[in-house]
């Protein structure tokens, strides 16, 4: 009877390093996952900021930089801030414009300095996007010459 005994203890001590080296594998798979999961998102939020930003930043080039129009093209508003006109745009989770309330992302188009040449205008500008916990995705300066 010892014999039998002495098997059926080493069987459940085999399954127990059995179970454990499962249990210490799926732990480290989860840990990869997750760290996946959080790359992609990263990756998604960055490659939707960098559209939104290419886009307004486009926008405002094919308006010769006239912030008014800006604004009602991209559907933010527009504030004034240390002398600077800011267009803010809201995105929800899915990058749809939404308000400030269920907002996620916030894109900033920033005006910055009109200098005058000799028969053209130089209007520069900044474009930035980020999360609403303060988070910067991408931020690039723009610059457009105009006639005049």
């Amino acid at each position: 009877m010892t014999i039998n005994r002495s098997k059926s203890s080493l069987f459940l001590i085999e399954q127990l390093i059995a179970i454990a080296v499962f249990a210490i594998c799926a732990v480290a798979c989860i840990r990869i996952i997750s760290t996946a999961y959080f790359y992609s998102r990263d990756s998604r939020d960055i490659g939707f900021a960098i559209i939104a930003a290419e886009n307004a930043a486009e926008n405002f080039k094919a308006v010769s930089g006239d912030f008014e129009i800006v604004a009602d093209i991209l559907g933010g508003s527009k504030t004034q801030a240390d002398g600077n006109l800011v267009i803010t745009v809201y995105y929800d989770n899915d990058w749809q414009i939404t308000d400030d309330t269920n907002a996620s992302f916030v894109l900033y188009l920033n005006s910055g300095s009109v200098k005058e040449l000799s028969s053209f205008r130089l209007i520069e500008g900044n474009v930035s996007v980020e999360r609403t916990s303060g988070d910067e995705l991408i931020s690039f300066g723009i610059a457009i010459t105009t006639k005049g």
